[in-house]
């Protein structure tokens, strides 16, 4: 008789309360995007120029006194110590498991959101900034370091079944998350203030981490009863640091593109909002957080499907740089035209989705598996510190007063350009990755075949989930699916 975690409703139920584990936390990042007008309001209003947020830059909009440099520090200090954390924090995943990490992690996405909130209550003192700043940072140490042991806990139970359906779910509720921030979060801060707001975010992340708890329970019993809990736990003791140098030139130039495609997509979408209101007229704040959460609304329609298409026709390198060089539109667009920008959100959202489902996915076949979570952190963190130095840049470039008044189009102009440099960065080392993988046997562009998924059951935990040297029938072991994203 089946064992119950040998049946396909137990992998399911770890899987729902896996995708509830970043639910909350990816609808807490962006809150500072959509009430970006609130953080660098003003400290006092006259009532009868008190504005909840519209485009006429000439209404005064009551908030936290932030300069754009020091709102754009919020985000930068999320991604640089998401940076610090994540490579050590793979390590530890490796070594010490996943319901380690899954109740660490979880834990400080609830202490740095509620720190953020607790900040928010001392607006017009000197304690606002490093409070908040604290609770980002906390929040980041969790945030990105939690990305790295969900996925490990969706290939684990889904390694040769559904393999990209699961890792689409987990993307996709993620992005659920951040889609109803953009949907629901200005409403209810024009309703209940923005302490209220924050804190209610905190209480989403507590949500996750009881979902950590269940997760980690239902993991320890499965094992338990798959007899692997004893195996996993003398593999895990193997790991060490100095395995990183068998991270090959593919793999680095593969998180270079990571890195060059998403400083252009996280630090747009943390201005996007004030940017429609500042550039586009007739857009209150509701409208521009709707236009600037399109972005993710493409992605979480999207997901799933195209994961499965991906794992389905293979050609991972060569949708890299597809994504790169469809991207390169849409900023140009934002540069120097007045384009709806409904349509470029949109239209970023699907090569978003794309470069999801192509590039993070493609790390696991390159490198061993039994530094995969090292390989992913190390990945995670230099994608942080772009994002990290991007967001600084863009500080710079928006200017250093408060956003009571429109932020002039040539400084977002400016912006645009930097994204633009950022997407052409991307185009060069995904073009030189693609190069790089041909002649060391195309491993990236091998067009799949649905039944090789199967073929995971028989590789060991210390060999590359693709061997370069097997039939192209063989060839996509594990197959890692489609939506592995660590932002």
């Amino acid at each position: 008789m089946a064992k119950p975690a040998e049946r396909a409703y137990y992998r399911f139920m770890v899987l729902f309360f896996n995708c509830m584990l970043t639910f909350g936390s990816y609808f807490c990042f962006d809150i500072p995007s959509v009430l970006q007008e609130q953080f660098q309001g003003n400290l006092t209003c006259p009532n009868s120029t008190v504005s909840s947020g519209s485009s006429n830059g000439s209404e005064c909009v009551e908030g936290l006194g932030m300069t754009p440099q020091q709102y754009n520090l919020l985000y930068a200090i999320y991604a640089w110590t998401n940076a610090a954390v994540v490579i050590m924090a793979g390590f530890l995943i490796d070594k010490l498991g996943n319901r380690f990490g899954v109740f660490l992690f979880s834990f400080l996405t609830v202490l740095g959101s509620a720190i953020f909130a607790l900040g928010s209550h001392f607006k017009g003192t000197e304690y606002l900034l490093p409070l908040m700043l604290t609770g980002r940072l906390l929040f980041g140490s969790g945030n990105g370091s939690l990305t790295i042991v969900q996925n490990r806990i969706t290939a684990f139970w889904f390694k040769g079944k559904e393999l990209a359906l699961a890792f689409g779910l987990t993307l996709a509720f993620s992005r659920l998350g951040s889609v109803l921030n953009f949907f629901l979060t200005q409403r209810f801060e024009s309703h209940y203030g923005m302490q209220w707001t924050l804190w209610g975010g905190t209480l989403l992340c507590v949500l996750g981490f009881l979902s950590a708890i269940t997760v980690s329970v239902l993991d320890k019993m499965g094992m338990k009863q798959l007899g692997l809990d004893g195996t996993i736990q003398e593999e895990s003791r193997k790991v060490r640091v100095q395995d990183i140098r068998l991270l090959s030139l593919r793999y680095w130039l593969l998180v270079l593109t990571i890195m060059f495609f998403y400083n252009g997509i996280f630090p747009f979408i943390a201005d996007a909002s004030k940017f429609i209101q500042d550039k586009y007229s007739g857009y209150s704040q509701k409208e521009a957080a709707y236009i600037a959460g399109a972005v993710y609304d493409s992605s979480l329609v999207l997901s799933a499907a195209v994961g499965i298409l991906i794992d389905y026709v293979g050609l991972r390198g060569v949708f890299a740089v597809l994504c790169a060089v469809l991207t390169l539109p849409v900023f140009g667009l934002l540069a120097f035209t007045f384009v709806a920008p409904l349509v470029c959100t949109i239209w970023l959202g699907i090569t978003y989705s794309f470069a999801a489902a192509s590039m993070w996915p493609s790390i696991p076949l390159v490198v061993p598996q039994a530094t995969l979570g090292t390989a992913m952190g190390l990945a995670t963190s230099v994608q942080m510190i772009g994002i990290g130095v991007s967001n600084l840049i863009v500080g710079q470039i928006l200017g250093t007063k408060n956003s009571d008044a429109k932020i002039p189009v040539w400084r977002w102009q400016r912006m645009m350009i930097f994204m633009l440099a950022n997407t052409i960065s991307c185009i060069v080392t995904s073009a030189v990755l693609n190069i790089v993988d041909h002649r060391q046997g195309g491993t990236l562009n091998r067009t799949t075949k649905r039944s090789a998924v199967q073929n995971a059951e028989v590789q060991t935990d210390t060999e590359p989930l693709v061997n370069e040297g097997e039939d192209e029938g063989e060839e996509d072991g594990v197959n890692t699916s489609s939506s592995i994203n660590a932002s």
